[in-house]
């Protein structure tokens, strides 16, 4: 089963998925969209494009697993997706996955405007890979 991975930022919103087995997770890249409708268009033509069968948004809860206002964004996106797609939608705990992302990055020495540029994607990763571990 091939799921799409979304890692909602206020600028960024990085895209991962997973392979058709649904072992291994894959940075896709990342979409540069700070309106929530422009930005749920943009990812149903990738949708469209890649066919993911479900959809795993990334849930940034507070480090005491509360919920806070980004949370409510998240599930607000999910809304918004839900309503344009009859995949599945389901939200992941994203905790530290950006520290991991660049922990990844540092480690592959890369630095700069490029690590800005796929942090997000490589979060999304982390997020669709962690989902996928879970579920095996």
């Amino acid at each position: 089963m091939k799921i799409m991975a979304v890692d909602y930022g206020d600028v960024r919103t990085g895209i991962a998925f997973s392979d058709s087995l649904g072992m291994l997770a894959s940075a896709y890249g990342v979409i540069k969209e700070t309106y929530p409708q422009k930005l749920v268009l943009k990812l149903c033509e990738i949708i469209e494009k890649e066919k993911p069968e479900k959809i795993i948004i990334g849930l940034p809860k507070n480090m005491d697993g509360t919920y806070g206002y980004r949370c409510d964004e998240c599930r607000n996106l999910g809304e918004l997706l839900s309503n344009n797609t009859d995949i599945p939608i389901e939200f992941e705990d994203e905790r530290l996955t950006t520290v991991i992302a660049h922990d990844i990055l540092s480690l592959n020495d890369v630095r700069g405007k490029k690590r800005k540029e796929s942090v997000d994607a490589v979060s999304a990763t982390v997020i669709l890979q962690s989902y996928l571990d879970k579920n095996k």
